[in-house]
Order: structure tokens, then C-alpha cells, then sequence
């Protein structure tokens, strides 16, 4: 399996399951962040998730362009973790960017990848209808995004309290 997307919920344990697939895989790992610092918490959050991940990993950030960063950094020798696209979404939201346009190249990137790619997002769907427009807007953004990508890769796992479930 070259491509494998990991879904769940918030805390479900979907990052840390995709990072112990990852470095149980043999080459390079290539954390790709989409997170990005804006305030001091998510600041403290990303230095904890770097130390977390150890002295292995190499961080490339890519909270907007992320079909440029898994082209530019995707080889044989390499296994590129990318979390998450639920945060890649905000930001192209945030942005005013074209979400279907950036999926579609996203997409590209992703049946193009030269080595294993491990993408994470978060299910947004199975919770209550959001109360306003914007979040409503987003909740459907990337539900769609996650669609897209489940179709594109070889397999799909779903997260909940720790445990995986094979979906693809």
C-alpha cells in the first residue's frame, strides 16, 4: 500500500497511528504540517507534536501549497506524513483560495508520489449541523476533500478511541 489515508475524530488517536505506520515503513520521513502558529497555544502545540515525533523526522510546512510540497518533496526513499488536511482546509478557506482547484491538484500530487504517503484528516461529518454559515461551509469543504482523497489512495483507515478500522 503506497497511499493511505487516516480518518477520525478530534483525539481519536489518528495522528499517532499515522506516524507509527510511518516509521515502521523504510526510508526518510518527511512530517508536511499544514498547521500554522497563529496564536501562543497552537504555538506550544506544534513545538510539543515536533519533540513528540524525535530526532528522525523532518518537517516541511505547508499549510497552503500542499500539492507543491508532496511534489517537491515525495522520492522512493522517503515516506511523507502529512497532517492534516482538515487544517490545510481551514487554511485555504481562511484564504479564499479555490478548495475544489487545490483538491484537484492535490489529487495529481498524490497518484504522482514516488514513495509512501500518509495523509490524516479529521471526519467532521458525524457531528451536529453546524449553527452558522461559514462553519457550515467548511464542515461541507472538507467533507468533500476527504471524499476526493479516500477515492485516490490505495487504502483508507478509520480511527476511534485508538483502534483502527479498515475502511479501503
Amino acid at each position: 500500500m503506497n497511499t493511505l489515508l487516516v480518518l477520525g475524530g478530534a483525539r481519536s488517536g489518528k495522528s499517532r497511528y499515522a506516524q507509527t505506520r510511518a516509521e515502521a515503513l523504510d526510508g526518510e520521513l518527511v512530517f508536511v504540517a499544514t498547521g500554522q502558529a497563529l496564536d501562543a497555544e497552537m504555538a506550544d502545540r506544534i513545538a510539543r507534536h515536533r519533540a513528540d515525533r524525535g530526532p528522525r523526522w523532518i518537517t516541511v510546512e505547508a499549510p497552503i501549497e500542499l500539492a507543491a510540497a508532496v511534489r517537491s518533496e515525495s522520492r522512493e526513499d522517503r515516506v511523507l506524513l502529512i497532517d492534516c488536511l482538515t487544517l490545510w482546509t481551514t487554511n485555504l478557506l481562511l484564504a479564499e483560495r479555490d478548495i475544489p482547484a487545490a483538491a484537484e491538484a492535490l489529487i495529481a500530487a498524490i497518484a504522482d508520489a514516488a514513495g509512501p504517503l500518509i495523509l490524516v484528516a479529521n471526519e467532521v461529518g458525524l457531528g451536529i449541523v453546524p449553527d452558522n454559515p461559514l462553519a457550515r461551509r467548511f464542515r461541507d469543504e472538507a467533507g468533500r476533500v476527504n471524499q476526493q482523497v479516500a477515492a485516490a489512495v490505495d487504502g483508507v483507515v478509520f480511527v476511534a478511541a485508538g483502534l483502527p478500522l479498515k475502511l479501503k
